[in-house]
């Protein structure tokens, strides 16, 4: 008996450590993501403002790190000592500073493995994803943005705003009560970071000759399609740790299984956005767009992310199609309303992300579309209204936007003092 017993814990480690180790693997992977959202920015805005865009994305993790480190995560997930309620969580603002003390097997060992991954794992995997968010905005205010405005505001977001609506549904609020499905967060990390994105958009404005007085679009192309390309490619490939850690195990025959078909979804979810985004662009244009082509595969990772496990690899590839459709329509028609976004983040975050809540609904029995609803309403509703305050704050104090001097010359100058892509090197 004393045997059985010493080779159970002994089995019940070894699963705490083989899922410990593949959610801080997965982790890795999401984190990765930040290099592929800084590269596809990088390639899809012009030159004069490659280093600006660089400084954002790497000032832009760090921040989410330590704000997610400070009250973030508590924020998120309390715990069980809170009282209910929509805001219950905000009462942790202050006294959920992250320590060591966080990250004790023994007490997971001897709870019967209810929890099964070290808790500082848990942290880590989730604050990449706050980061994931926070890259969304990068790209969408791009070129006009003042540098400190925007991290200024990325303090807010990964602090405050998206720790209150991600403890709605993965920290146990209202939203999990409600049965609302988000599996990875299409709408939590990447609906979150298209309505921040929008608000900013809103009220920031066009780049200056996006748009004529007679209504048309002038298209202003970015200076390096093969860094957009790889960067689409890092996405693609820190997708498979997105979707893949939030199954949250792997140690046993059910679970590995899971994991196996989530990376199946994660990628045909993928091609089949590519694919029908392409198509749908040559048949449009008359030309096969790269720029929609990188933007359609996004999209095809959006929808899929709030339910790879349960849909069949080729339902997998027809949600993420339909999302690549949707992706040239809305980067197309939020040009229509001048709502300029130089690496079409709304549309592909954004739009698709709704889509992507939706097509829970197609595929997994126990998804209510009430609920989804519920969740996109609530998720847009208060990460808009939030931003929007914080970003109007940011205007009619500091200034958000640079001047037309610094917007013609570039913001690497201006912002950053220095250039991605000096053509001269002056020398005595």
């Amino acid at each position: 008996m004393e045997a059985t017993t010493q080779i159970a814990a002994q089995v019940t480690e070894l699963s705490y450590a083989l899922d410990t180790f593949y959610f801080l693997v997965m982790g890795a992977l999401v984190m990765w993501m930040a290099a592929g959202f800084t590269m596809l920015e990088a390639g899809l805005v012009r030159a004069k403002n490659t280093a600006e865009i660089l400084t954002k994305n790497v000032g832009l993790y760090a921040i989410a790190c330590i704000m997610y480190m400070l009250c973030g995560y508590a924020i998120m997930y309390p715990g069980d000592d809170f009282a209910g309620g929509m805001f219950a969580s905000i009462s942790t603002l202050g006294s959920g500073l992250l320590t060591s003390s966080d990250n004790a097997a023994a007490d997971v060992i001897a709870s019967g493995g209810d929890t099964y991954y070290s808790n500082l794992s848990d942290f880590f995997f989730q604050v990449v994803f706050v980061a994931t968010a926070m890259s969304i905005v990068s790209g969408a205010v791009a070129e006009r943005m003042k540098l400190w405005a925007f991290f200024a505001f990325s303090v807010v977001l990964t602090g405050f705003i998206y720790p209150v609506q991600g403890f709605w549904k993965w920290g146990g609020g209202f939203l999990q009560e409600a049965g609302f499905l988000d599996f990875a967060g299409s709408g939590i990390v990447h609906l979150c970071g298209a309505a921040a994105a929008l608000a900013g958009v809103v009220l920031l404005g066009a780049r200056k000759g996006k748009y004529g007085a007679g209504g048309q679009v002038n298209a202003i192309p970015g200076c390096n399609l093969p860094m957009a390309t790889l960067g689409m490619l890092i996405l693609w490939l820190g997708w498979f740790g997105f979707n893949g850690g939030s199954e949250l195990k792997v140690s046993d025959v059910s679970e590995a299984n899971s994991v196996a078909l989530v990376f199946v979804n994660t990628n045909m979810a993928a091609a089949g956005g590519l694919i029908s985004a392409l198509l749908l662009a040559r048949f449009w244009f008359g030309k096969a767009d790269l720029t929609m082509a990188l933007n359609g595969a996004l999209a095809g990772l959006v929808a899929i992310t709030a339910e790879p496990l349960t849909p069949e690899p080729l339902v997998a590839t027809l949600i993420g199609g339909v999302g690549g459709l949707l992706v040239v329509l809305a980067i197309v028609g939020l040009d229509k309303f001048k709502i300029d976004d130089p690496v079409g983040a709304i549309s592909v975050h954004g739009v698709v992300g709704i889509w992507g809540l939706l097509a829970v609904c197609i595929s997994n029995p126990e998804a209510s579309l009430p609920s989804q609803l519920m969740g996109i309403a609530c998720i847009f509703g208060w990460v808009f209204a939030t931003s929007f305050v914080v970003w109007f704050i940011l205007k009619k104090t500091v200034g958000i936007r640079v001047s037309e001097e610094e917007e013609y010359e570039g913001v690497d100058i201006s912002e950053c003092g220095l250039e991605a892509y000096p053509e001269f090197t002056a020398a005595e």
